[in-house]
């Protein structure tokens, strides 16, 4: 069942916490009961519990949630979510802090918030590949951005990209005009011309780009894949995770038989996911064609041998670099490989 913000949510928001429109070493973690129905056991024989997941309306941020509530796979493991919807990662971070979610879906921009100690990592999700520094046509190059308005989700994928261009050309957040914008706003102000460019995502700019048909793309994510990977994931609060730890289990239980769902349909987790959005089919396939998919049998290897810790460990390096971390952070603080894991046993 999809939601929009809760009241709490919304209260947080009139206080200045959050705002939301319509963007092998693994951490310790307390022991849980089982999670899934074990031999000879019923869903219905697990005592019911609420989960509110947020997520963010695109194929990365809502593919795993469809296929859970279109499959059953929530109440085969006796769960009882509520979907609430986010234009970024870190306004969920804000609202795992206030308790108004239990977990949530970030995109690699905000992973420096966890890093931080404000959530935990719980599953990788995917590879993101939808992010862009776009500019106005006539604007050729990063460097022609010198002195010239552009407008970014602060926090995101989309600050990410831009910062990593700019240093790739020589250049800091000084020397560009920079212009602090929900997705939302982004998207009007390039179609308005109000902005001479941006650090921004598809599918949103594929909305720009039906005003701006000859918008100029002066960077993505596959231009640094030699320096940092973009991995998105799913983070759950702190409490939750050392307080509740059969919830935790089961969600990832369920989390990790839509991973292999998705990855062995991904034609019917692109319907899914139009069907959940009340989008088209064709947006959604254009928005996946953005998205590097994993199966659950790789993102078991890739915790297992170390490379999830190593892109972390690659991010931290960057948010280091960028100013949103004042020292490096360990990944087996932040994610709780063993968990993830545990939960396929």
């Amino acid at each position: 069942m999809t939601m929009v913000l809760s009241s709490r949510i919304w209260s947080a928001a009139a206080l200045g916490l959050a705002t939301a429109l319509v963007a092998t070493g693994c951490a310790s973690s307390p022991a849980a009961e089982p999670a899934a129905p074990q031999a000879g056991e019923s869903a219905e024989a697990l005592e019911p519990i609420d989960v509110n997941f947020g997520y963010i309306p695109d194929f990365n941020g809502t593919s795993l949630l469809a296929i859970a509530e279109d499959q059953g796979i929530w109440e085969k493991y006796a769960l009882n979510v509520e979907t609430l919807s986010f234009t970024n990662g870190p306004l969920q971070i804000q609202a795992l802090g206030t308790g108004d979610l239990d977990f949530g879906y970030i995109g690699p921009g905000a992973m420096w918030l966890p890093a931080s100690g404000q959530a935990k990592v719980v599953a990788i999700n995917t590879l993101g590949k939808a992010d862009r520094v776009v500019a106005q046509p006539g604007i050729d190059s990063i460097e022609d951005l010198r002195g010239q308005t552009v407008a970014v989700p602060e926090g995101t994928s989309g600050d990410m990209i831009l910062t990593l261009a700019l240093a790739e050309a020589g250049m800091t957040k000084d020397d560009i005009e920079l212009v602090p914008m929900e997705p939302s706003a982004i998207v009007a102000a390039l179609s308005s011309g109000q902005v001479q460019g941006a650090g921004f995502w598809y599918p949103g700019l594929a909305t720009v780009k039906e005003n701006v048909p000859d918008l100029v793309e002066l960077a993505q994510n596959t231009d640094f894949v030699d320096q940092i990977a973009f991995p998105t994931a799913f983070v759950a609060g702190n409490d939750v995770v050392a307080n509740e730890g059969e919830k935790v289990q089961r969600v990832l239980a369920a989390l990790r038989e839509a991973i292999d769902y998705r990855a062995s349909n991904p034609e019917d987790a692109i319907a899914l996911t139009a069907a959940f959005l009340a989008i088209s089919e064709e947006q959604v396939a254009a928005d996946a064609g953005n998205v590097q998919i994993m199966s659950l049998a790789e993102l078991d290897e890739l915790t297992e041998d170390g490379t999830v810790n190593t892109w972390l460990s690659g991010m931290v390096d960057y948010f280091v670099g960028a100013g949103k971390l004042t020292e490096p952070a360990d990944p087996a603080d932040f994610y709780t490989g063993d968990l993830f894991l545990g939960a396929g046993e």
